[in-house]
């Protein structure tokens, strides 16, 4: 991985199959937006699930041709372990042609140790809250509920998890956090502001893009959740907010992604409202967006909430929890509700269903402030935070990139 150009020389370390769902994901777009930055980025996925950019070098970890070793062979935590232990030998090499690495929840423990060894600065991804909080958050409201987390959910109590994410925490230079809620949670857990950084996830502007006409009369709104129906997204607050208001009686609320069966239970009686439809798993998101009024995520607790961005460039007006991204602005392009507040989210419903000249505006605004928040916009802006780093740590100034002519 040679310099060209001066650029910063990024190696970037995921220890899931990148470009598959979910913060997979979220990591091939995070490369793709380095890429276009001007960044040399090596990436050391386990595996590769989508192409990346020409110029991007892909070293997998697990994953030899179309041979993979399957994760349940050997269970999640060993794998990730393995992906860190192949990562961190491979540092002795590579040294001398790293400005900066970037890495990722339990994958990383071996590699921040070499890293610090060798004086290569580093960076940990934290596409949740801290996970301490998480989980005392998350099983608090599902006691409140009385519905029951199974052992192997990513939220139910792990200490062996709990305890590799803080060492984690202690050994990386800088933790990147994505939003304000998100800082917030280690501030409370007693992390310094020096200790984190904060940058952006973004969407996909090809793919998540308004209505090309106007947009159809009608009486009634249309309300959109997207995401795995889990007690930590705040749906039980959605339904009882929607079936409070007045804009129920017209309007039709959608709710797209699985559930957790004992979730489903608990809300039977709610998600039987002839206005409420369950679509289960949906491929069709961004036309789903397209043609919906508002997207609702009452989340207790995120890392960002990509479906806010994804809803701001389909036009579909954000009713978020400030657990969400701040990109969210309330009364500005969104309305912004503390977690947990179902008066509040149930005016703001209400409000829209009543107020549609409000709903253009804070659409018209969305639309204007989706520019900003594209993963192109994302990668120039964790750029700029690995170059804080790096000068933070080397008292030097980073390598000045500069995005290949398109």
């Amino acid at each position: 991985m040679e310099p060209k150009n001066n650029r910063i020389r990024v190696l970037y370390s995921f220890p899931h199959k990148l470009g598959a769902g979910r913060i997979c994901y979220t990591a091939w777009q995070q490369v793709n937006g380095l890429a276009a930055a001007g960044a040399d980025v090596l990436v050391c996925s386990a595996s590769l699930a989508r192409p990346v950019p020409d110029g991007v070098k892909v070293k997998p970890t697990l994953a030899r041709g179309k041979f993979r070793i399957p994760y349940r062979l050997l269970g999640s935590m060993r794998a990730f372990g393995l992906h860190d232990r192949i990562v961190a030998r491979r540092l002795e090499g590579l040294a001398n042609q790293i400005d900066i690495i970037h890495t990722w929840p339990l994958g990383a423990l071996e590699t921040l140790k070499a890293a610090a060894r060798l004086g290569i600065p580093t960076v940990l991804e934290r596409p949740n809250a801290h996970t301490r909080f998480a989980y005392e958050v998350v099983q608090a409201e599902c006691d409140r509920l009385g519905v029951a987390l199974p052992p192997d959910h990513e939220h139910a109590y792990k200490p062996d998890v709990l305890e590799k994410e803080e060492e984690e925490y202690r050994l990386a230079d800088r933790l990147l956090c994505p939003s304000d809620f998100t800082a917030r949670t280690f501030l409370d857990q007693g992390f310094a502001p020096s200790q984190l950084i904060r940058h952006i996830y973004g969407y996909d502007e090809k793919t998540y893009r308004p209505l090309d006409g106007p947009r159809a009369a009608k009486p009634g709104l249309t309300m959109l959740f997207v995401g795995v129906c889990a007690v930590r997204k705040g749906l039980h607050y959605a339904l009882d907010a929607w079936l409070r208001s007045p804009a129920s009686e017209q309007g039709t609320f959608m709710i797209a992604g699985e559930f957790l069966p004992a979730y489903q239970e608990k809300l039977a009686a709610q998600l039987s409202h002839p206005s409420v439809r369950v679509l289960g798993h949906r491929n069709d998101v961004p036309e789903l967006m397209r043609n919906s009024d508002i997207l609702v995520l009452p989340s207790i607790e995120e890392g960002f909430g990509l479906v806010c961005t994804e809803a701001m460039g389909s036009g579909c007006v954000p009713l978020v929890s400030d657990a969400c991204t701040d990109l969210c602005k309330h009364m500005e392009n969104s309305l912004v509700h503390t977690a947990g507040d179902v008066e509040a989210l149930t005016r703001h419903i209400t409000m829209l269903h009543e107020d549609r000249k409000l709903l253009e505006r804070l659409r018209d605004a969305s639309l204007r402030t989706a520019p900003e928040v594209t993963w192109t916009a994302a990668g120039r802006c964790l750029l700029d935070a690995y170059r804080q780093v790096i000068e933070s740590k080397t008292g030097h100034l980073a390598p000045v990139s500069h995005a290949p002519a398109r």
